[in-house]
């Protein structure tokens, strides 16, 4: 899993019993391989902007062979032999993603395009590879984001409680489930900048010499300039009423520059964009999420949670909602959406939908991804599954549960 803060390459290797809401997860490990600056550069250089088709062309290629040195890095971190995995789910990097639609010679069209191949990863690990999940949520109508939400459902959903999970990666988005519910009256929707106005404000204010806040270190020594805030607040995107998804269209280059424009300090622009996202995901919250149910607790993960500064501004804009991380009910802040991947491959693998409609506006619930098959080397998927990870025989049915296996000490979830 690639995120949008394009900061590395998210690993997590799981074991899946059971099917459906009822499946019982097992984390092996999890593991974060950051992107080398070259890279992160060239992946900026080909998102949502004109290119060179030569370009797309070689990284595509290029970035299944990291995935692939990714995935032996994290399996021999936690001492686990790769031919034990039996199936890899590969979101990939996206560069472009307009779920809403757009007019293009004469037809509105969404599109989304999430570029590692596929094939190079199959034929270097010997694995069945399923990859490109978003493009047949769009195909079906929906936004083609977000599709965490799946997992939301299965790990933190409650008898008696209402919840929100909250993700805070490049773009944050949240999924709100009222207790003891359907996924029919799930809500989930991007609330708008993550860490990705952040980061791309130090880059450019530092000259590339930092990529992102370390510990909110910046938004600590600034103020929040009340004005500017308000005003980006007004912005539409933060009215409409989901489905609604965002991405570096919105929030990329452009948006940027015109924050450099105005006359602020460093330090005060950095602590607004980080208000920014919190604020944003109260709004969120108050507009779409409370007005339709109870609203007991908030559960964060994410690159966002580790930044103190940012978590201290949403805790006081969700007050009196308590603001916990994910960890508290066992899905590591790190490795939450390659754990995602790792469940929609395996529901793929079985022929099983793992979109949620109400949270993407997909007209039904449709089979998600492509399958690359193997290169031979190691098996078939044979009735099993992993996230670039491992899983074993499927058994009977049990309520969701999510677990995390002792393995060797290296062997931790280090992503931003």
């Amino acid at each position: 899993m690639s995120g949008t803060s394009l900061d590395g390459i998210d690993v997590a290797i799981i074991d899946i019993t059971g099917s459906g809401f009822k499946a019982k997860i097992n984390v092996l490990t999890s593991h974060s391989v950051p992107y080398p600056r070259q890279i992160r550069e060239a992946l900026l250089a080909v998102s949502n902007t004109s290119t060179q088709t030569g370009d797309i062309s070689r990284l595509n290629f290029l970035l299944g062979e990291l995935y692939v040195e990714a995935l032996e890095e994290t399996a021999e971190r936690a001492q686990i032999p790769l031919n034990t995995i039996k199936l890899i789910g590969c979101h990939g990097q996206t560069i472009f993603h307009e779920g809403q639609g757009a007019q293009y010679l004469g037809k509105k069209v969404a599109s989304t395009f999430q570029i590692g191949e596929s094939s190079v990863i199959s034929e270097r690990t010997g694995i069945d590879v399923i990859s490109n999940f978003r493009e047949r949520d769009v195909a079906a109508g929906g936004k083609g984001a977000p599709l965490v939400p799946y997992l939301d459902y299965l790990l933190i959903r409650h008898r008696g409680r209402g919840r929100v999970a909250v993700n805070i990666g490049g773009i944050a988005n949240l999924t709100a489930i009222p207790p003891n519910t359907s996924t029919d009256r799930v809500i989930a929707f991007d609330t708008g900048p993550g860490n990705m106005v952040i980061d791309q404000l130090v880059s450019r204010i530092t000259q590339g010499g930092q990529t992102y806040d370390r510990d909110g270190a910046i938004a600590a020594s600034g103020q929040v300039d009340p004005k500017l805030l308000a005003k980006l607040l007004r912005d539409k995107y933060f009215r409409a009423k989901p489905p609604k998804t965002a991405g570096r269209e919105q929030y990329g280059a452009e948006f940027v520059t015109k924050l450099l424009d105005t006359e602020l300090s460093s330090e005060d622009l950095i602590a607004t964009a980080t208000a920014l996202t919190a604020e944003s995901i109260a709004l969120g919250v108050r507009n779409f999420i409370t007005p339709e149910m109870r609203v007991d607790e908030v559960f964060v993960s994410g690159g966002g949670t580790h930044n103190p500064t940012l978590m201290r501004m949403l805790a006081k804009a969700m007050n009196p909602i308590p603001v916990k991380e994910s960890s508290e009910v066992g899905l590591d802040v790190d490795a939450k959406e390659a754990i995602a991947f790792a469940v929609m491959a395996y529901e793929t693998a079985h022929q099983r939908p793992s979109n949620v409609p109400m949270a993407t506006g997909a007209r039904r619930s449709v089979v998600l991804g492509k399958l690359t098959p193997n290169g031979g080397s190691n098996g078939s998927s044979n009735g099993t599954t992993a996230m670039n990870g491992v899983a074993h025989k499927v058994k009977a049915g049990r309520p969701a549960k999510v677990t995390r296996a002792r393995v060797a000490p290296k062997a931790k979830a280090a992503a931003r």
